[in-house]
């Protein structure tokens, strides 16, 4: 199947643009209908898709297949977070979340490792098709396992899902983060900040209409009482810088050593896989430290990836051509911090949700974990190609590190404002 660079790009982007339209809404469901029956929902259609992706004769069915597997993705990923929020107490919750971090690690070592094997392999002679193809057995194993040990939890009679209101987020966040993916490659033209106005405009909208549907009995999409919620919503601004900073720094680390480097695909891939690791053992410690030591753990590993991205710098300043071992080295810094902050974050956003309203918190957390990585990889992927074009890709990477590193600042001044929202 032959692919034009712009459907190729289209297949990355309606996959991240379909998830993080609908993972608000999503999480909505699960207040509705119960977590496990739509995670469930969720990994079906994700096991199912997949194999369509894989099965695809053309681009244009690629990216409508790719579309589809981003919506159930958005189905199944709120649930787990939500499913930790009520299932665990305050005391054991930490635990919970950093078992949660070390798993993302682990998934995250693997899927660098196992994606660049495969792809090179070129098992059976089905090329990229074979990264659709593995989601099947890996979605049939998770169907029986949750079948079997997923707790079904307290779902609330009687109301419906508020379709009007999810249409109109929908059409918000899709003119916000649709613009934030397609921009760079339309060179920023005028209209993309017409559409992005109106998403805002729309977004504003769409919270006058859920207050309109509360006055009249129904159950607004979004749990109003959650925007009224201090420690919450100061979270989700962590939230959103934190993650600002995260799908941003892979971009930014993976152009510069393929374009400055010439390092192989492959290689590159394996060069991240010591800080999945080190991110491993960080979340393993985030757990512990978050019991004694609260929101603080938070700020202590935002100044650790600080660090690392000085590291970082000062190495690519001083090295004319710094090896992949080198850089890979370097990156465990960064990945432990990443570690530390990842699992208790998404705790202590979480922490003041009702269980009633956990889909929803869940779903607000991950729809703005989402906006911030689509404007991440926007601001800091256009700083870096504009400062590459105009200097060169080491200088790139040094300009994009320091607005990396703002960024990551920016999440810890948050913490300790939400402690003093919870007093």
């Amino acid at each position: 199947m032959r692919a034009s660079p712009t459907q190729i790009e289209s297949v990355i982007a309606v996959y991240l643009i379909s998830y993080a339209t609908l993972v608000f809404t999503a999480g909505r469901l699960a207040d509705i209908y119960g977590t496990k029956n739509v995670f469930l929902a969720g990994v079906l259609g994700f096991t199912l898709t997949s194999l369509w992706c894989g099965v695809a004769q053309s681009g244009p069915e690629l990216i409508a297949a790719r579309l589809a597997q981003g919506a159930t993705a958005a189905l199944m990923v709120p649930q787990v977070l939500a499913t930790l929020h009520l299932l665990f107490s305050d005391g054991s919750r930490g635990r919970a979340f950093g078992i949660y971090g070390v798993v993302l690690g682990l998934a995250g070592a693997a899927g660098f490792l196992l994606g660049g094997i495969l792809v090179t392999s070129d098992l059976a002679g089905l090329g990229w098709r074979v990264v659709f193809f593995v989601n099947v057995p890996f979605g049939l194993a998770i169907i029986a396992a949750a079948s079997r040990i997923m707790p079904s939890l307290p779902r609330r009679a009687g109301p419906r899902l508020d379709i009007p209101g999810a249409i109109v987020l929908f059409a918000g966040l899709l003119c916000l983060i649709g613009p934030l993916l397609f921009g760079h490659d339309v060179g920023w033209a005028p209209w993309v900040w017409l559409v992005m106005a109106a998403g805002i405009a729309i977004v504003a909208a769409f919270l006058r209409l859920e207050r309109a549907v509360a006055r009249a009995g129904g159950m607004p999409l979004i749990d109003l009482a959650l925007l009224s919620d201090a420690a919450f919503m100061r979270g989700l601004y962590a939230a959103f810088f934190f993650f600002f900073a995260n799908l941003s720094f892979y971009l930014v680390m993976t152009m510069f050593m393929q374009r400055a480097l010439q390092i192989p695909p492959l290689q590159a891939g394996l060069v991240f896989l010591p800080l999945a690791l080190t991110f491993v053992v960080g979340s393993r410690h985030s757990g512990v430290r978050a019991r004694h030591r609260g929101t603080l753990v938070l700020i202590e590993g935002c100044a650790i990836q600080v660090a690392g991205l000085a590291i970082l710098a000062l190495t690519v300043a001083s090295l004319e051509a710094p090896g992949a071992l080198v850089l890979a080295l370097v990156l465990t810094i960064f990945g432990y911090g990443q570690g530390l902050v990842m699992a208790p974050l998404s705790s202590a956003v979480l922490s003041t949700v009702k269980p009633a309203s956990a889909g929803s918190g869940s779903g607000m957390y991950g729809t703005a974990a989402q906006i911030a990585n689509a404007a991440g990889v926007a601001a800091i992927g256009a700083a870096f190609f504009a400062t590459e074009a105009a200097f060169s890709p080491r200088l790139a990477l040094l300009g994009s590190s320091a607005l990396l590193a703002l960024s990551i600042v920016a999440a810890a001044a948050f913490p300790s404002w939400m402690r003093r929202a919870v007093r």
